[in-house]
């Protein structure tokens, strides 16, 4: 793997009942009786992160600012770049574009309230702008946003753009500025998009993400963009009563996912999307607007 190739290490910062499972079991009423656990689960992330002298952005939902402005902060003072990740996690195609707005504002005003900095980068609950959302980057733009991370170019039963370009592109251009998307990274094994990060990360063997990794640094040159969530660190938090397939999604992997993680960290250099990405650096922007 070239030296050079910095991954970006990006974070869903949520509470581990925020996933689709627990909604799918419980309903949304019966989730706001569980604990949170964020707070403990993120810093534990974030002291594995200063040990490899690695750093990411954070998506963070409002909620969860709202509630622990001090987490947010510890992020921002550890080096790491904050981003939003709406409000609630309500996934966009149910809001409608009235709705999309006010989250989306919402969202970014209680993070950057925690955080103290502004807030340039979104990524959508469970991967939700798809095809049939297509006002949500006109909303992202009118809203101050300078990039998106909601695309997943793999084939999913829930979200996914398996044809979708790979790599950072132009979603949409206004007014001569570049709105980008950045998408979470694939390798190409056999023909198809080979998913990285989250719990394909759980359930692929080291090896495998090791390898996918450095064929994209290596062969393609190209930075991969890694995603997790701070509760796939904690192996200990509550098991309500689900379906198999809910608990195996959620559940599997959880054990020895901090393990795989340190190996991962140890092995390749991880950053920020906004220091990995030229194009969504705020300065460059400066000086498109400019010319």
């Amino acid at each position: 793997m070239p030296e050079t190739v910095v991954n970006a290490l990006t974070v869903d910062v949520e509470e581990y009942y925020h996933g689709y499972e627990f909604e799918a079991a419980l309903g949304v009423d019966d989730l706001q009786r569980l604990p949170s656990r964020v707070a403990g689960q993120t810093e534990r992330l974030l002291d594995l992160l200063d040990a490899h002298r690695a750093r990411g952005t954070f998506f963070t939902l409002g909620v969860v600012a709202q509630r622990q402005p001090r987490l947010v902060r510890s992020i921002v003072e550890r080096g790491h770049e904050i981003a939003s990740h709406g409000w609630d996690h309500t996934p966009v195609y149910r809001l409608g574009p009235a709705g999309f707005r006010a989250d989306v504002r919402r969202a970014k005003h209680a993070v950057e309230q925690a955080a103290g900095r502004l807030v340039r980068g979104y990524r959508a609950p469970n991967y939700s702008i798809r095809r049939d959302t297509p006002w949500a980057f006109g909303v992202l733009v009118e809203e101050g946003f300078i990039y998106d991370s909601s695309m997943y170019p793999v084939v999913h039963d829930r979200y996914g753009f398996p044809d979708g370009p790979r790599f950072p592109h132009v979603a949409q251009n206004v007014e001569g500025i570049d709105f980008w998307e950045v998408p979470v990274g694939t390798a190409r094994c056999a023909g198809v998009n080979l998913p990285l990060g989250g719990g394909f990360f759980r359930l692929f063997p080291a090896a495998l993400v090791h390898g996918a990794l450095a064929s994209v640094n290596a062969r393609e040159k190209r930075p991969v963009v890694f995603y997790m969530h701070p509760w796939e660190l904690d192996p200990d938090q509550p098991r309500p009563p689900m379906t198999f397939v809910q608990r195996f999604r959620h559940y599997t992997g959880l054990a020895t996912a901090e393990r795989k993680l340190a190996a991962l960290l140890a092995a390749f250099s991880f950053g920020s999307i906004e220091t990995v990405f030229e194009e969504v650096r705020p300065a460059r922007r400066v000086a498109a607007r400019a010319s």
